[in-house]
This record gives structure tokens, sequence and C-alpha cells, in this order.
């Protein structure tokens, strides 16, 4: 343990070269030392380096454009990218590989941008491979996009406020006065401390045209405008309404995207062109090879990369006799060429990180943007005010100009020409100083009346930009010119496609389940088999628990659909593929443990069906039946359980699955029979229907049991077919000998 320093410990005369303090260990509570020496790293990291602002960029991207704005390399030729690094590190005091690496990611031949800020010459390598790497910065050239024009358009004008770069030797702006919203525009991604930004791109006219729509209605439908994302690879949107309306009310979400391919018959092979932005071309070969190795797929001779700097290019040699189709949905479920893209709107708002949905991301950019253009009015106003005032004076000089003249040659000493001028003409001095500075050459009456005619104008002008000023409407409609125009100069065609959810197929396990006859068996504790017919001709009696029975033995296939049905009103879904093949001289799989059933739940009876067609009846205590649509038990996703299976207003007393109407016999406790035919009885769409009653009882009376009807059953069968509901009738002497009566 360390020892503390004590106030009584004497204080030694600091050594020439010792530091004082050194080597002395101070207790400290870890509370403390985070608060002052992480919590400050982890503000900066969040304000200054990983969260972008609502101008779209964050400090690095902002150092490095304004450096090459600065440099004159908008719209002007290339000049080497070290030369550019080199002056950005005047403003971004890292190293000249963080500020390439951040260069190559704005540029155009990275591809990592719809709407590239930089253009570039020369190898800048690509999004999407890991592995092509890109020219060393001596190698390559670049200038600023004409996109950049909207990025610094009146940024001398005062739009935006400008602080000291890291030794204030320099000026930098803290914003860009960008005239769109470039934050939704450019893919933007950041891990700070503690939180994160990942904003998906959006089509340049569709952002415009929504921010447009919103400015003049604020409850505008943004999917109207907004379709979806648009991610400068392409690709495929698989668009739900649902989730990207989730994506834009509150900024988060998800967006899956799955690539694009086509078939070359000839050469029978696949070629995969466009892939999702979250991913790589190095990624997806790994992963199918791997994939090939495994033996999961086996319909694959050969993978290729073939891309290169012109284009992406993955292709898939098959083998003879393949579906491409198929195989590409097994390939979307198995690999990342369908992924997700997640969405975090989290942006820096007056150095606020805030998570925002799409239309209070806009509205934060158009108070910017208002704020943006009324300081650009206010100096432009200003600048007018001043050369007004500056050409009155001169107007003065109209009256005399030998006045002027004479006035400046009696004067004596220099200083005195000012105040001269000021008392000769009424004046102020700065008009006066104006006044004294033309030139000899200028002292004619025509100059000078071609310079005032610019003041009415110039009134003109003073007062439009007042009016705009005094009018947030005027400033509004300015905003929107300019985005209108953005939108036309620089709008491109989408380049991800939407596809809609029913028009894709989605790949499924049960596809390559192999599919075989078998025999089902369903016992009356609760146990199933699946035994394929020559494993049951070859096998001898069932093995059962004591006092167990087989309910159900149905003849079906490997691919068919299980439905277990519990005492407690819930249903458990299975595939018979889920069972192994066993023989009859096994036990067999316990459902309720199976298929994790509440403690004390029972299976009571099994459905089996391939395309939920058909029916399924219950029956209750209380002589009511219930005959529920099978369809209402099929599920969308793969959901293994579903609560209110049927009715719990009675006790149940059998249930059965039928493809189609048919007769069964009611019996009662009393004895007496009914045969029901069910097309009697309307089908429900609602699971816990309670049913019609169809068998009417005395006090104290009950259904006791319910079977299928066959016609040896009953010697007079139509004595027990009544007009519903019924209470049947008591079977007959003759129904009660020999042995027809099969109960």
């Amino acid at each position: 343990m360390p020892r503390k320093k004590s106030e009584n410990d004497a204080v030694l005369p600091r050594a020439h070269g010792v530091i004082e303090g050194a080597g002395e260990v101070v207790e400290e509570r870890i509370t403390d030392t985070l608060e002052k020496n992480y919590m400050p790293y982890a503000m900066s990291v969040i304000l200054s380096r990983a969260i972008p602002e609502i101008d779209g960029f964050k400090p690095s991207h902002r150092k490095l454009l304004f450096t090459m704005y600065k440099m004159g390399l908008l719209g002007s030729t290339r000049t080497k990218s070290a030369n550019i690094v080199g002056q950005t590190m005047k403003l971004n005091p890292h190293s000249d590989a963080a500020i390439y690496d951040t260069m190559v990611r704005l540029s155009r031949g990275y591809e990592a941008l719809l709407h590239p800020y930089v253009d570039s010459k020369g190898n800048f390598g690509k999004f999407f491979s890991r592995d092509m790497a890109w020219a060393a910065s001596r190698y390559t050239e670049a200038r600023l996009d004409n996109l950049c024009q909207e990025l610094f358009r009146d940024i001398d004008k005062d739009t935006v406020d400008f602080v000291d770069n890291y030794d204030n030797t320099l000026k930098e702006p803290t914003l860009l006065p960008a005239s769109f919203p470039s934050v939704l525009v450019n893919a933007n991604t950041g891990i700070a401390v503690g939180m994160a930004s990942s904003i998906c791109p959006f089509n340049l006219s569709e952002v415009c045209q929504t921010t447009v729509a919103l400015m003049r209605d604020p409850k505008h439908e943004i999917a109207s405008t907004l379709l979806a994302p648009d991610f400068p690879g392409g690709g495929q949107i698989i668009y739900d309404r649902n989730a990207l309306d989730d994506v834009y009310r509150t900024g988060r979400g998800s967006v899956r995207v799955r690539s694009r391919y086509t078939y070359d018959k000839s050469a029978n092979c696949i070629d995969i062109t466009q892939i999702p932005p979250t991913t790589t071309v190095e990624v997806i070969v790994e992963k199918v090879v791997d994939l090939v190795k495994q033996g999961k797929i086996k319909e694959i001779s050969d993978i290729r990369d073939e891309t290169g700097l012109d284009c992406l290019k993955i292709t898939i040699d098959l083998k003879r006799g393949v579906e491409p189709d198929k195989l590409m949905q097994r390939l979307f479920k198995l690999t990342t060429l369908e992924d997700s893209f997640s969405c975090n709107f989290n942006v820096l708002v007056g150095g606020v990180p805030r998570v925002m949905g799409v239309a209070e991301l806009l509205e934060e950019w158009t108070s910017f943007r208002i704020e943006c253009i009324r300081r650009r009015t206010y100096f432009d106003l200003t600048k007018k005010k001043e050369k007004l005032h500056l050409l009155k004076g001169l107007q003065a000089i109209l009256l005399d100009i030998d006045k002027a003249i004479a006035i400046v040659r009696q004067t004596e000493e220099e200083a005195e020409v000012v105040p001269n001028l000021m008392i000769g003409f009424g004046i102020d001095e700065v008009q006066a100083e104006y006044v004294a500075e033309i030139k000899l050459r200028h002292l004619n009456r025509e100059y000078i009346l071609k310079r005032t005619e610019e003041i009415s104008q110039l009134e003109k002008d003073i007062a439009e930009l007042q009016s705009i000023l005094d009018s947030r409407t005027k400033v509004k409609n300015i905003i929107i010119a300019e985005l209108n125009d953005v939108a036309k100069k620089y709008g491109q065609p989408r380049r991800s496609m939407l596809v809609y959810p029913d028009e894709i197929e989605e790949y499924s396990e049960e596809e390559e389940v192999p599919d075989y006859p078998v025999n089902l068996f369903f016992t009356k504790e609760g146990y199933f088999k699946k035994i394929t017919p020559q494993s049951l001709r070859m096998s001898g009696e069932q093995k059962l628990k004591e006092d167990d029975a087989i309910l159900q033995h149905i003849e079906d296939s490997n691919s068919a659909e299980l439905l277990f049905f519990t005492d407690r009103c819930q249903v458990y879904k299975a595939k018979a593929s889920d069972f192994g093949d066993t023989k009859a001289s096994v036990l067999g799989d316990y459902i309720p443990a199976k298929l994790g059933m509440d403690e004390g739940e029972n299976a009571v009876y099994m459905a089996v069906t391939h395309d939920y067609s058909g029916y399924m009846l219950f029956f209750f205590e209380n002589g009511k039946a219930a005959k529920v649509d099978m369809s209402v038990y099929a599920t969308k996703t793969n959901r293994r359980k579903l609560i209110g299976a049927y009715s719990d207003k009675a006790p149940l007393v059998s249930a059965f699955y039928t493809a189609e109407d048919g007769e069964f016999l009611l019996t009662s406790s009393q004895g007496r029979m009914l045969i029901l035919h069910t097309g009697a009885i309307q089908s429900k769409t609602t699971r816990s229907t309670q049913g019609v009653a169809v068998m009417t009882f005395r006090k104290g009376s009950r259904l006791l049991k319910v079977e299928k009807f066959e016609e040896d059953m009953l010697k007079n069968p139509n004595r027990y077919r009544k007009t519903l509901p019924a209470a049947g009738s008591m079977p007959s002497a003759e129904e009660t000998t020999g042995d027809q009566l099969k109960l």
C-alpha cells in the first residue's frame, strides 16, 4: 500500500534537473481520475471527431475541404494530393496518412459517396474492395468537385462563424454554409465514446424535393417524396414501408439491401455487379468458398473476383442443370450478398448530439440555412449602405467641382484636406476621405455622373435586402429556389432499385429438407415417433410406457408440418424433419420437453398438414363445436408457439383436423348419440371462437366422447341424424347387441 503524503513531511529544495514530486505515488479515487482524464477525452471525440454536424461534415472533412478551397482548387486544375495534405496540416494537426485517408473517402475514384466532393485522378482504391489499396499521395492528384460551389457559396460573406486554428495563425469555419442538406445526401458513419452515428445516403433530388415540401407543409408525408435510401453502389433495397417509416420518424432502424446480378446462359455463370454497402468483394468470395468447402453449397464449380478500377464484378461458374435464381436465393440467405444497413441519425446540433428523424433533421438544417441567408443578406446590406453613403458624398461634389479643387489646392497641410472638404461640402469624414482619394483623371463631370447613377439602383437593392431581413417567408423562398437549382444542376437518377417483398422469393431451409414417406405416431402420454415404412415393416411391437397408447397413426412425408394442441389452449408448431427417424423399439420424443412447453402442459392432439388447408374441429363438454379455418394457424415468420389456439370457455373433449367436411358421432354422458355433419357448422377465422351448440343435455349431463363416423358403426344411422341442436337418441336394442357398435 503506497503511503499517503503527509502535511508534516518536509519539503526538500528542488535540485537542478530534478522534477518535483517525481516517483511519488499518490492515491486517487478512480471516479476522480475518470472525471479529470477520461471525460474530457470522451467529449473531445464526440464533439471534435466522430459525430457529424448539421452541415453534414466532421471536423476532419471540413478542414480538408476548406483548405482546398483556400488553395483555389475549386474549378481549377488539379494539384498533387501530397500538396493538399501538407496544407491541410495547418488546420488539422494529425498525421499525413489520416488526412489522406479522409481525402480518399471523399474522392470520386473511391466511390463511397453518391456525390463526391473531391475530383480525383489516379488510383484511389475502391470502397467495395478491402484489398484494393489506393496509391500514395505523391502519385495522385485532386481538386474540388463542382458540387463544392454549393458548400462554399457566400462563405466570404459572414454566413458562418470562423475560429482560430490550433496555433492561432489561421481562421477556419465552424460549419460550411451548404445550400442543400448534405447531411442526408452522403453517407456518414462514426463511432464516438458511448455513442455512434450512421447516416445512410439519400438521392439528392429526393432530399431537395422533400425539404421544399416540408418547408411549405410541416405535415408533409415524407415517404411520398423521399422514397428510400440511395446507395452509391446501387443494389436492390427491399422496400418495407413500416421499417422506413420508423427510420424517418425516429432516426433509428435498418434497411435491407441485396446485390444485383445477371445470368449469362452461354457461359452458365452468374455475374454479380452490385453489392450492399456494408460488405466487400473479398468477404463475399471468402464466404462462398467456405460454404462450398463445408458442402453446404454444391452447385458452384468456381468463383472469381473480376473487379477492376472500372467496375465491380464477381463471377460464379455453375454446374450443369443448376437453377441460378434458386442458388442466388440461398446465397442471399447465407452470405452478405444481402445485408442490412443500420441507421442511427445522430447529429451534433449546437454542440449537442441528438438522434433525430428525417423531418426534425431537415427542420434543424432549415433553421441553420435561414441563419446563413440572413447573415449573408445583412452582409450585402451593410456593404451596399456603405457604398451608397460614399456615392452620396461624391454626388455632393457635383454642386461645385471647382470648389473641391480649390479647397485641396489652398490647403497647406495634407492632414487638413479631409476636414476642409467636410466643412466645404457638409459631408462626413468617411465621404470626405473617399472624395480626397479620387484620381485627378476622374475629376470630370462624366465620371462623377456615371458613378452617381448607381445611387437609385443601390437604394432599390437596399430596400429589397431590408425586406428580406424583415420577412421569414422571403428567406424561405430564397432557400427553396436554391434547393430547386441544386436539384436541377446536380440531381441524378436513383442508383438503388426498389424491390417489394412480394416480388422476390425468399430462401427457406425447408427447400433443402429431404422428402420421403414416413409414419407419424402420437401417444396418449405425449410421445412422438417418426418411422420410415421400411423400418416399420422390419420392426416388432411398438414400445410404449405403461398405460400409454397410440392415439394417432398418420402416413405422410418428411416435409409435413406438425401442430401439437395442448390442454392449455395453446398450439406448438414443428416440422416432421425436426425429428430424427426412429424405430418402433424406442419410446420416441417427449413432445412437452422437445418443444419447450410450459410446466405441467400436455399435448392432446397432433394435426398434420402441408398447406394449411381444411379445418380444425373442437368439441367441448357443454355441447358446442367450433370449426376453425386451418389457415389461421399459418404464420409468415417461423413462430413456434401460438396462444389462444381454441376457446377456453369450456373443457375440450376432442379435436380433429379434417381436410373436408364429414360426419362425427357424438356421445353424451347419458349414453345419447348424435351424428353431426360438419357442413352444418359455419367456419370461423377466429381461433378462440366458442363455437355453436350442436348437442343439448339435461341437467348434470355433458359431452363425453367424439369420433369420426363410419357407415358400419351403426345399423340405423338415420335414427341419430337430427336437426341441430339436438339431444340425440338413446341407442336401440339392436345397436347394443352384436359387434356393430364400436365405441
